[in-house]
């Protein structure tokens, strides 16, 4: 039997309990062994729950209890979430993640961390969700040279945009129906503000080009000034207004990153991926360009790639090769053509 521990007991961590539960019968006959959560952080006590007998409160139960060899780390941000995925990994304890902040901010140190203890420290839930993209472009695509990377990153502002267009809404009224449905945060900064979308396209650059991708150094612009009228005009040149993360390589040392709400044509591949869906194209100088598309969020998506990464870790192989270096790589912004009258970059 495999005893695994969940750091944070919100969405997706009672999400990640919850599957391997349901799941249970499917998963040991596909491992040939049984995972069982044996405890489960949080700060606050769930009396009620079902699972109530495994929740705990101190981290130091975790690392010293030698039986526990995966950890799920779904707390999120990176102040307790660092400190301890530092100590778990210190301690020989695999760790997977789905916290794209710290991946983004503190990968290349945790990687380094997890080769130093020869552990592994996996984050396929920290893009895209439900959607596999991160194990594609370091397996699938290992022999290709990626080059470009377009994606629709954020299910929030995706709905937001294809309501404002298809049902006539302004932002604020987009966002309060967003908000309503559980799509939206009470504060969507984050999400509107392009935030989210900056932390996944710096990951996805990192891995693509091999060098440390800072999101701080990213221009990054929201949907948050983006008005009906936009919305409009662009629909009336054959164009749908979307949030994008762009990154091009330029050459070895150098690419061009951006994220920005975009001007896209209506027969491109991106332009239908409607509501809460998220694509990201990824351009690989053999296999051109390949899709993936899916459910970017929500609970049980982004459970079942946390979950994919937890038997990912009971490979004996610490294949940890794939990650980015420390070396830094220059970022600029690329210069995109404006659709004419209103200033919002075009996408080819």
């Amino acid at each position: 039997m495999v005893q695994i521990a969940v750091l944070g007991y919100g969405t997706v961590g009672s999400g990640v309990v919850y599957l391997l539960d349901k799941n249970r019968d499917i998963i040991s006959k596909r491992i040939n062994d049984e995972i069982q959560v044996k405890y489960i952080l949080t700060r606050r006590e769930y009396n009620k729950d079902k699972y109530a007998s495994k929740i705990i409160m101190n981290i130091d139960k975790i690392v010293e209890d030698k039986d526990i060899k995966i950890v799920a780390e779904v707390i999120g941000g990176v102040t307790d979430a660092y400190e301890y995925t530092k100590k778990l990994l210190k301690a020989g304890k695999n760790v997977v993640t789905a916290n794209k902040e710290l991946v983004a901010t503190k990968g290349t140190e945790l990687f380094k961390l997890a080769r130093e203890n020869n552990v592994k420290y996996l984050f396929e839930a920290s893009v895209g969700g439900g959607i596999p993209i991160i194990h594609p472009m370091i397996q699938c695509l290992v022999s290709n040279k990626i080059d470009k990377i377009v994606g629709i990153m954020n299910g929030t502002t995706n709905y937001i945009l294809t309501k404002m267009l298809k049902d006539n809404l302004s932002f604020e009224e987009a966002l309060k129906n967003a908000q309503k449905l559980g799509y939206a945060e009470s504060n969507p900064a984050a999400d509107v503000e392009g935030i989210d979308t900056c932390r996944k396209i710096s990951i996805l650059s990192s891995l693509a080009y091999g060098r440390n991708v800072n999101p701080d150094l990213i221009n990054v612009k929201g949907i948050d000034k983006i008005t009906l009228e936009d919305v409009k005009v662009a629909e009336n040149k054959g164009y749908v207004v979307k949030l994008v993360g762009y990154s091009k390589r330029v050459g070895e040392e150098k690419a061009e990153i951006i994220v920005t709400p975009c001007a896209i044509k209506k027969n491109h591949p991106l332009a239908n991926v409607d509501d809460v869906y998220n694509a990201i194209l990824v351009s690989g100088n053999a296999t051109g360009e390949v899709m993936f598309y899916g459910k970017g969020a929500g609970q049980f998506p982004t459970a079942s790639a946390v979950c994919s990464d937890i038997i990912e870790c009971l490979d004996n192989k610490t294949n940890v090769e794939f990650v980015w270096s420390d070396e830094k790589i220059e970022i600029e912004t690329p210069k995109l053509k404006c659709l004419d009258n209103i200033n919002i970059p075009i996408i080819d």
